[in-house]
Order: C-alpha cells, then sequence, then structure tokens
C-alpha cells in the first residue's frame, strides 16, 4: 500500500502530532493501545487488492474509508432510519420535532391572522430542519478530506443562516438583518461555545485544544469586529456635525464604506480558506486525527450505517427547501409580532432569530466537545463565528447593492458594543488553550445577560416603516423574494 492511503496518512498524522511536541498537552486515552489504535478505524485491502474499510465495504475511489456506506444510489428505508437514528442523542431528540413541520406550513396558510402562533410553530419547525442539513453535512464530510469536510459541514451549517438573511432582505427588514447578524455571532461565540466548555468540562477536569485553531480564530474574529465597527464609528463621529455633512449624504457615505468594507471582508475569508485548505492543511489534518485517536466512542460511530453520496444530496436539497420555505413564513410574522405583542426588535434579531439559525452547528460542536474532540468542536464553533462575520454578513450588503436596496452596516452602538466585548471575553478564555465547565458557565451567563439587555431594549419610534424600508410595497417585497428564490 502506498504512503497516500488512508491508513498511513493516519499513522504519519499521529507521528507528525507527536515529533511537534505541541504545547497542548491532551489527556491519555482510557484503554490499552491496542484498544485505541482498533479504535481508529484502519482500512485494508481484501484478497482482490481492493481497498476495503473498518465495517468490510469496498471503498469507492474519491471516498474516504470513513464515510463509505457500502451501498449505492437512494434506498429509502434505509434514508429514513439513517437519518432519524445514527445521530447525536441530541440530535435524536430534535428529530421528535419533525411533526410539527408539517403542521406549520398548514397553519401559515389557514390561520395568517393568527402572527404569534404561524410565528412559533415556524420558530420550532426550522430547529428539526436545520438539523437534518447539519446532519447531511456531517455524512457527507466523512467521505471527504478532513480539513476540506470541516469547512463544507460549517458552510451547509449557516444555510440556515444565509437564507433567513436573503428573505429578510427580499422583505427589507434590514434592521433585523443587523441585528441578526452579531446575534448569529453572539450566539454561536458566547452560548454555543460556552456549552461546548461546560458539557466538555462535566466529565473532565479540564479539555485542551491546539493554539493553532484558538489564534487563528481570535485573530480573524478581532478583523471582523474591526471591519464591522468602522461603518459604525464612522456615523457616530459625523452624525451630530451637520455643519459638515447632511444627513443624506452621511448615510450615502456610510453606505459606500459599508459596501467596501464587504468586499474586503469576502477577501480576507478567502484568504482564510486558503490558509486553511492549501498551505497549512496538513497541520490542520494532524490535529484532526488526532481528536479522532482521542475520541472513546469512535468505534460506535464507525460502526454505524452511512448514507450513500445520493442520499446526502438528497437529504440536504430536501431539508434546504423545507428550510425555505418556513424561514418566509417565519420572517413575515416578524413585524407582526414585534408591533403587536410587544417583543423588542433587538431581542428578536440579535436572540430569537440567531438561535434557530444556527441550531444544528451548535448541536454538532456540542456533541464533538462531550466527545472530548475540543479541535472539531473549536473549529466548528469559531469557523461558523468567522464565516457569519467575513462571508455571510458581507454577501448580505453585496446582495442588496445588487438588488439596489441601501442595506448597510450601520450597527446599533448597543450592539456592535456588545461584539467587541463578547469577542474580548472568548479571546481570554481561549489564550491558555485549556478549558473547564467554570469558563463555560461563565461564557453563557455574558451571553444571558446580553439577552436580558436586549429584552428591555426599546424599539425605534419608526417601527411602522420598518417593514417597508425604501418605499416597496408588500407586494413587491413578495415578488422579489419569489424572484430571488
Amino acid at each position: 500500500m502506498t504512503s497516500d492511503s488512508p491508513q498511513d496518512s493516519r499513522s504519519n498524522g499521529a507521528a507528525n502530532v507527536n515529533q511537534q511536541s505541541p504545547p497542548w498537552d491532551y489527556p491519555t486515552v482510557a484503554g490499552n493501545p491496542a484498544d485505541v489504535e482498533k479504535n481508529a478505524g484502519r482500512s485494508s485491502s481484501n484478497s482482490t487488492g481492493q481497498l476495503v474499510n473498518h465495517n468490510g465495504h469496498k471503498v469507492t475511489k474519491g471516498i474516504k474509508p470513513d464515510g463509505e456506506s457500502g451501498r449505492r444510489g437512494f434506498h429509502p428505508i434505509y434514508f429514513v432510519k439513517i437519518c432519524w437514528f445514527s445521530a447525536s442523542y441530541a440530535s435524536r431528540a430534535v428529530n421528535i420535532l419533525w411533526p410539527v413541520v408539517p403542521v406549520a406550513i398548514v397553519v401559515r396558510y389557514s390561520h395568517k391572522d393568527h402572527a404569534l402562533l404561524v410565528f412559533i410553530l415556524n420558530y420550532i419547525a426550522m430547529v428539526p430542519c436545520a438539523n437534518l442539513i447539519g446532519f447531511a453535512g456531517q455524512e457527507l464530510a466523512r467521505k471527504l478530506p478532513k480539513v476540506f469536510g470541516v469547512l463544507l459541514e460549517t458552510t451547509l451549517g449557516s444555510l440556515v443562516e444565509i437564507v433567513l438573511f436573503m428573505v429578510l432582505l427580499t422583505s427589507n427588514q434590514f434592521a433585523v438583518i443587523r441585528a441578526a447578524i452579531l446575534g448569529s455571532i453572539l450566539a454561536t461565540l458566547l452560548l454555543c461555545l460556552g456549552l461546548c466548555f461546560f458539557i466538555g468540562g462535566m466529565k473532565r477536569e479540564e479539555q485542551c485544544f491546539s493554539d493553532v485553531v484558538s489564534e487563528v480564530g481570535s485573530g480573524l474574529l478581532l478583523t471582523a469586529g474591526l471591519g464591522l465597527s468602522v461603518p459604525v464609528a464612522f456615523f457616530v463621529a459625523l452624525s451630530h456635525s451637520s455643519e459638515v455633512v447632511s444627513r443624506e449624504e452621511l448615510d450615502h457615505k456610510v453606505l459606500m464604506i459599508s459596501r467596501i468594507a464587504s468586499i474586503l471582508l469576502i477577501v480576507a475569508y478567502a484568504i482564510y480558506v486558503w490558509f486553511q485548505m492549501h498551505t497549512h492543511h496538513g497541520l490542520y489534518d494532524d490535529l484532526f486525527e488526532f481528536d479522532e485517536r482521542i475520541d472513546a466512542d469512535r468505534h460506535k460511530d464507525l460502526r454505524k450505517p452511512k448514507l450513500t453520496f445520493t442520499e446526502c444530496i438528497l437529504a440536504l436539497a430536501i431539508s434546504i427547501a423545507l428550510v425555505t420555505l418556513i424561514a418566509i413564513g417565519l420572517v413575515d410574522q416578524i413585524e407582526p409580532v414585534v408591533r403587536h405583542y410587544g417583543v423588542s426588535e433587538s431581542f428578536m434579531g440579535l436572540i430569537l432569530v440567531p438561535i434557530v439559525e444556527k441550531a444544528a452547528e451548535h448541536l454538532t460542536a456540542m456533541d464533538e466537545a462531550w466527545d472530548n474532540q475540543m479541535n472539531f468542536a473549536l473549529s466548528h464553533v469559531l469557523g461558523a463565528t468567522i464565516q457569519t462575520a467575513l462571508l455571510n454578513a458581507p454577501l448580505v450588503i453585496i446582495v442588496s447593492w445588487g438588488l439596489d436596496k441601501p442595506m448597510d452596516l450601520n450597527f446599533e452602538v448597543f450592539d456592535i458594543v456588545m461584539l467587541i466585548l463578547a469577542i474580548l471575553v472568548v479571546g481570554n478564555f481561549l489564550r491558555d488553550g485549556k478549558s473547564n465547565y467554570l469558563e463555560g458557565a461563565l461564557c453563557v451567563i455574558v451571553y444571558m445577560i446580553f439577552a436580558v439587555a436586549a429584552f428591555y431594549y426599546p424599539n425605534p419610534p419608526n417601527l411602522a416603516g420598518a417593514a417597508t424600508a425604501g418605499g416597496d410595497s408588500a407586494q413587491g417585497a413578495t415578488a422579489e423574494r419569489r424572484m430571488l428564490m
């Protein structure tokens, strides 16, 4: 077998980790070395020279052994059983919510006047659909090289967020989008990371992770925080100087700064992907390989049945279609709920919408933290946060530019201050390369304080026109949404 085989690559990756003697020190794995090696899921060749994986399935060319299902095409019964039973315990619990999905779709058309009921049902229905996207992305990632698989899984986990942003954009709910952008970052950075630290710390005194993942992630987050705060600082600095620049001219300048900054942030994200996928992929490969080797439940995960490539694509298509349909129903009710039920627009955008956006990503990261795969967990948490700040948010600005909509990055000062504080808090916790349940609890508490402040943040006085900003009618917004989708 050549040195490019998965078995040799795994051995070389582990050797590189040991030879480099990194500053982070993992806890020892329970069991003797033979058991640990058996759990690593080796592949081998049969008598005909065909590569087979740990389950005895012949490995298809281009598919990694860990993701080989041993089947081809689409099998409905296997498809449903695997999607229902083969995820983590948390994901299986979320699958119980699937009956809410058809109910939410029906109620949206049969009870249009009950805005709160429609909103709640669509909000709940979004969770299992997002979970299916996450599971299908995880299954697809198993079949691909590890670094690319983690990046793809993170990207697919952000699809719900992108769909919601685009639906909100076609409804001209710019304030909710801006709040949701920062809220998504806060939810992933504080709530999800805090729960990862807390859940993982309940089983162990402390958990260790590579400074490569934490330092690169922290640096990119600071860059994103700076890029998102510049338009706000520019606006605040000149908003009280009417003799220097008029309000219309100031708004135009902020809009242009936002568009140029968005282009530069996307360039920064492209450089990060190149760094992770090309120039430094070997380092990330070593980290992920080592995380897999210390996973005590890896042998159970390897034995679980897998989706075929066709079934992965089909699951993604079904879940994305459902997410889009439910997102439209959800967004249509935001303005009536905010107007008639006293819900703060800031609380809606900063807290409620982001939690359901990243539900799949949060469940995946927490499951990995429970299994002591902290490099995987951090890659998902920081990767999702970086993607929101450097790709999804700028993408909304670029798309709005193409649609000739005045969407900018002029966030509320309250929101941007919370973002900077969150980045500083998390950066401090990541600095030593170790985590425990205390740090996790503190992150969650900080997030809860932000949530309380957002709940009491007053709505703007011109809320009545927020849903129709830019002079578009409701019918025009609906037509644009259909065109965009």
